[in-house]
């Protein structure tokens, strides 16, 4: 009796055990978290990091991706505590031209969240590598504030998006100069469709981005040429100097009869005072606003004719410098320009259209 109550309380005590070694493994809490992930460290294939309440290990080497949102990461499966922010809808507006330190939220125009990834100055969340995908957050569904329509005076081109078009622009070429000189000439980017509108301020600052190497020169680089841009013809010759009328601003204006007629356009003394398109943001732009939109140059219409009236980019180049560049002139020249117009549409969320080379 007492060997097989024994044999009872082994087998008893053995299917205990086995039901301790179960149990565990099936209500086990989440497991510890590794060290934190860092934007800035390095990790290479097998590191393990914690983020937003997970373990990932480091498929290969990697740097300032996270966790989630890159293949590097696998998903090791969730630790204890949750580290991310509180999914509350009660952020801020996103204001173009603040700036934003990383992991900031913000609501957007369109009533969606964005967190951001680094430090930035105010960049569009939706068109920014700056910003991560939309944050999702818990809460009634916001209800957007303003519409997407880019601010000052319906301007088809925001400030962020003028910042991303020119990362590296020189500070004297200003997005206040730019609007400031839109009322010189109202029909510009403001005339047809909303697609019409956005292909042609693109086409307008691609081919000022070719001419200015991305908005960083604001005269001529060639001083040598300084002295070939006076034509001594005309009547009223050149009161500033024979080397005064040399290329300045984002059309790069040049020759005193240029500098009289744009001056005369726009009630401006420029033959006489031909300094202030390098020296005024908005003069700058408006003697650039006034050759699209009332020159035809070498070609056979105005850059605002051609884009208003679908003869396509291709005239625009025509009409800047088709006599140097069209018909096989210098075909790199005018891929260049080509390459601005279409990574510049992207931007504005439209497309480029047809005839795009001359």
């Amino acid at each position: 009796m007492t060997r097989r109550r024994s044999v009872l309380a082994a087998l008893a005590a053995a299917a205990l055990g086995a039901l301790a070694m179960v149990v565990p493994a099936a209500t086990a809490s989440a497991a510890d978290c590794a060290t934190a992930w860092s934007a800035t460290s390095v990790y290479t294939g097998g590191a393990t990091v914690s983020y937003s309440g997970h373990n990932w290990s480091a498929k290969w080497w990697t740097q300032n991706e996270r966790p989630g949102t890159a293949a590097v990461w696998a998903d090791k499966g969730t630790c204890g505590g949750d580290t991310e922010p509180p999914k509350t809808c009660d952020y801020p507006n996103w204001v173009a031209g603040t700036t934003y330190t990383a992991g900031t939220i913000v609501r957007y125009t369109n009533g969606q969240y964005y967190r951001a990834e680094h430090d930035n100055p105010g960049y569009d969340p939706t068109i920014s590598t700056w910003y991560w995908e939309p944050y999702a957050c818990t809460g009634p569904t916001p209800t957007p504030t303003t519409t997407t329509t880019p601010p000052t005076g319906g301007f088809v081109v925001s400030q962020a998006q003028f910042e991303q078009m020119f990362p590296n622009r020189n500070p004297f070429y200003t997005y206040s100069g730019l609007t400031a000189a839109l009322s010189a000439y109202p029909a510009f980017a403001n005339t047809g469709s909303d697609t019409v509108k956005r292909q042609e301020a693109a086409a307008f600052l691609a081919n000022v981005s070719h001419e200015t190497g991305g908005l960083v020169h604001i005269v001529e680089q060639n001083t040598s040429n300084y002295p070939h841009y006076c034509d001594a013809r005309q009547p009223y010759g050149c009161p500033a100097g024979q080397a005064a009328y040399y290329g300045r601003g984002p059309i790069q204006l040049s020759w005193n009869y240029n500098y009289k007629a744009a001056g005369d356009a726009l009630g401006i003394d420029l033959l006489r005072n031909p300094s202030l398109v390098q020296n005024d943001a908005a003069v700058a732009w408006k003697t650039a606003l006034w050759y699209w939109n009332t020159q035809n140059g070498p070609g056979t219409m105005t850059p605002h004719n051609a884009m208003v009236n679908g003869h396509g980019f291709g005239e625009t180049i025509r009409s800047i410098n088709g006599a140097l560049e069209c018909n096989g002139g210098n075909p790199a020249q005018v891929q260049s320009r080509i390459n601005n117009y279409q990574r510049f549409v992207q931007i504005l969320g439209t497309t480029p259209g047809a005839n795009l080379s001359c």
